[in-house]
């Protein structure tokens, strides 16, 4: 019975790396993004978020994106920062699509050259989703992450705008 015990407690311990889940716990991703603003307004930026993965299906992101386009003699930016879940299929494919729900604020400026500028700040929800390449254990190319972006700025909302990103992914 106790060599019984002993092997058994042995090929428990050489079986754990097996039972492990092989998914990322963090992953950090930057990019290109294209935002189609309310309106018809296209502006270009950047794009840049972390992830923390809790399993292979289930992390928390946290998103920060600029935007920025002159129209007129105005230069105009948007800065936003959303926080929230996602869930993605973090297997052992190629392909690893995801989708997510993010919130927080957004920062508005604009300026005018000799004549001034001027701030906000209000309200955004994200909800969209995207896929991911995985070229090594550690690299990825984020292929697309198409979102729907909601702003609320001092009573005023605009819901009909649509960002688009391209970047890589560095997974830890």
């Amino acid at each position: 019975m106790r060599n019984f015990v002993i092997f058994g407690l042995l090929l428990g311990l050489v079986s754990l790396p097996a039972l492990a889940q092989d998914f990322p716990k963090a992953e950090i991703f930057g990019g290109y993004q294209f935002t189609r603003l309310e309106g018809g307004i296209n502006a270009n930026g950047f794009n840049a978020s972390l992830t923390g993965n809790a399993n292979r299906w289930f992390g928390v992101a946290a998103d920060f994106s600029g935007t920025y386009k002159t129209i007129s003699g105005i230069n105009a930016s948007v800065y936003t920062y959303t926080f929230g879940p996602v869930v993605s299929a973090n297997h052992e494919g190629v392909v690893n699509p995801f989708v997510h729900a993010l919130f927080g604020g957004a920062h508005l400026g604009a300026s005018v050259s000799g004549i001034g500028s001027g701030t906000a700040n209000g309200f955004t929800m994200m909800f969209g989703g995207g896929a991911d390449a995985k070229v090594s254990r550690h690299f990825a190319v984020r292929v697309i992450q198409a979102d729907w972006v909601y702003y609320r700025f001092s009573g005023m909302s605009s819901n009909k705008n649509v960002r688009v990103s391209t970047g890589i992914v560095l997974r830890f």
